[in-house]
Formats: structure tokens, C-alpha cells, sequence
């Protein structure tokens, strides 16, 4: 059993998990954490990461090393994705996280975000969906992610990941291009959408989707259309972890969101108040893939690129399928 702290730093949110990883089988969470810093506030329209957005960012992870040293995990990742990836005072970040954690991150690419997700997704996901009394999922599964600056997707299955693509298109990044009325006009949804499917043609060139027989949803956008489809009156990650949410479902929920004022989507119950305003765009990316790959339901994870870090961190790379 190995003791690890994996730190996922995207462009919304920052998140811990504190982990007992065994050589196989499920690992055992000792703590998770997540806040809402908005690293990414800003860096599509300027190209660099705000001052006081790294400031934020920085005040939580020294919460987090100071963690991960009182339960004694014996090894440390960060991964930093797309708003670090994309800033030009990129080293301004990277310096404070050495001073703050002791080690620089690893700002990956977005085909090794991918990975990572994938391999957390998956990793428990028969059990979680049977813990539903439904059926096991079939691979070949399509994951993905829908951050707050890019979407991954991953193909892949049992033997590994096939296909990888990372697009930037994610709800931070739509947001502050796109939905600006509260609530956004029809054509703020409209050239959103427009972006999306313009992305979506370029995974369709990279990964075969059609060769996917379950979609499985991760992050906080999908979890959350997940929490409001199962009308759900709090937060419940078991309820959600595993849940198959039809199409039909998505759409009605992201009809909703987008239509909703800030004031009415921050009272939603399951809402957490760093996602109010960007939950309209993730909610819609969701929407336009399945639309568009003629996907029927989604199958939602709360187990993520974050399970990802702490697995590949214990346990070594993850692996790629042959072709």
C-alpha cells in the first residue's frame, strides 16, 4: 500500500486527494478537498494569469502541502492543465508552487490530461455503476472531461487508451468568450455552440467516437447536470458516482440553466457557488457532444484526472493500447 497526494490545478479549480494506493484494486480516499480559485479568470482574452489569481491559488495549496504532510503520504504530484499551459507568465506560477510545495509542477499536455482522466475514470467504474443495480458498462469507453478551459476525450478500454484528443473549449473558456447576459441571449448560445462544434470536428478527425459503446462524463460540470437530473436536494456524490443520465435529461437541464438567471441557478441546491457562473456552458458542451455523436446517455464518474495523478503516481504510466 502506498501513501500519495495527488494535486490537480485546472483553470477553475484546485483539488486534493489523500490516498492509500494498493498494487491492484480500488484505492481508499483519506481526504479530498476542492476550491474554487478561477486560476484561469481572464487568460483567454490577456494570455497570462492574473496576480491575484495566482495568489488565491496559492493560499490553498499551502492548505494542501500542510496536508499532505500530517497523514504522511510518502509521494506528491501536482498536474497543472490548461490556463497554466496556455499563460505567458507561465514561470510566475511555476515559481510559486516551488516555493509553496517544494517541488515545481507538472504542467502536462493536453493528450497526457487525457490519459490521466481516463485512467481514473475507469479504474472503478464497473463498481460504481453496479452499486446502481445496472448493467456493467461495454467498452469501448469515450471519456470526457469538460474542464474549465479545454474538454478531453479518451477512447480507450481494458488494454488502454486508443485515441486521445484535448480541445480548448471548456466552461471558463466559454463563458468569458460567449455568455455574458444573465441570462445569456440566444446568440451568446449560439456562437458558444459554434465553437463547440468547430472543436468537436477536430476530435472527430483524431478519435474514432463511433467506435465508443459508453460515454462516461467526468469533472464538475458534468456532475452537476447529473446532481439536477437526479432532482437531487443535496450534493451526494454516491448518488452520482456511477449514475446513467439519458440524453433527454441533459438537454432538459441545460435548456434550464441557460435559461435561468445567476440568482436561480445559485439557488440550487446541489450548486456549488463556484460553479454559477459556468455552469450554463458546461452543461451546453455536454449537450452539443452527445447531440453530435448520436450518444444516448452518459455514465457520470466522480473519480477523475485527480484518482488519475494518485493511481499513476503508486502504480506507474498508463498504459497505451496496441493497434
Amino acid at each position: 500500500m502506498t501513501r500519495v497526494a495527488a494535486i490537480d490545478c485546472g483553470t477553475n479549480s484546485i483539488r486534493l486527494l489523500v490516498a492509500d494506493v494498493p498494487p491492484e484494486g480500488p484505492h481508499t480516499d483519506l481526504l479530498r478537498r476542492m476550491e474554487v480559485v478561477r486560476l484561469g479568470q481572464g487568460v483567454d482574452a490577456t494570455g497570462r494569469l492574473a496576480p491575484e489569481a495566482i495568489e488565491r491559488t496559492r493560499v490553498v495549496l499551502e492548505q494542501y502541502a500542510a496536508q499532505a504532510r500530517e497523514l504522511g503520504a510518502t509521494a506528491v504530484r501536482m498536474v497543472a492543465t490548461s490556463a497554466s499551459r496556455d499563460a505567458a507568465n507561465r514561470a510566475d506560477f511555476e515559481g510559486m508552487v516551488l516555493a509553496t510545495l517544494g517541488q515545481l509542477p507538472d504542467v502536462v499536455p493536453g493528450d497526457e490530461e487525457a490519459r490521466l482522466s481516463f485512467l481514473g475514470a475507469t479504474a472503478s467504474l464497473d463498481a460504481a455503476v453496479a452499486a446502481h443495480g445496472q448493467a456493467r458498462p461495454r467498452p469501448p469507453y469515450l471519456v470526457v472531461d469538460i474542464g474549465g478551459g479545454s474538454t478531453e476525450f479518451v477512447l480507450g478500454d481494458a488494454a488502454g487508451v486508443r485515441a486521445a484528443r484535448s480541445v480548448d473549449v471548456g466552461c471558463v473558456r466559454l463563458t468569458e468568450r460567449h455568455l455574458h447576459g444573465d441570462p445569456p441571449s440566444a446568440d451568446e448560445i449560439q456562437r458558444a455552440e459554434a465553437d463547440i462544434r468547430a472543436a468537436l470536428a477536430d476530435v472527430a478527425a483524431a478519435v474514432p467516437v463511433e467506435e465508443a459503446a459508453t460515454l462516461v462524463g467526468l469533472a464538475g460540470s458534468v456532475t452537476t447536470v447529473a446532481a439536477l437530473a437526479l432532482n437531487l436536494r443535496a450534493y451526494d456524490p454516491a448518488a452520482i458516482h456511477g449514475s446513467r443520465i439519458p440524453v433527454s435529461a441533459v438537454r432538459a437541464v441545460t435548456a434550464g440553466l441557460l435559461t435561468a438567471t445567476r440568482e436561480r441557478r445559485a439557488a440550487y441546491p446541489v450548486m456549488h457557488p463556484g460553479r454559477v457562473d459556468v455552469i450554463g456552458a458546461g452543461s451546453l458542451v455536454l449537450r452539443v457532444l452527445m447531440d453530435a455523436f448520436a450518444l444516448d446517455d452518459v455514465v457520470v464518474s466522480e473519480h477523475d484526472i485527480l484518482d488519475g495523478i494518485a493511481l499513476q503516481l503508486a502504480r506507474g504510466p498508463v498504459r497505451e493500447s496496441p493497434r
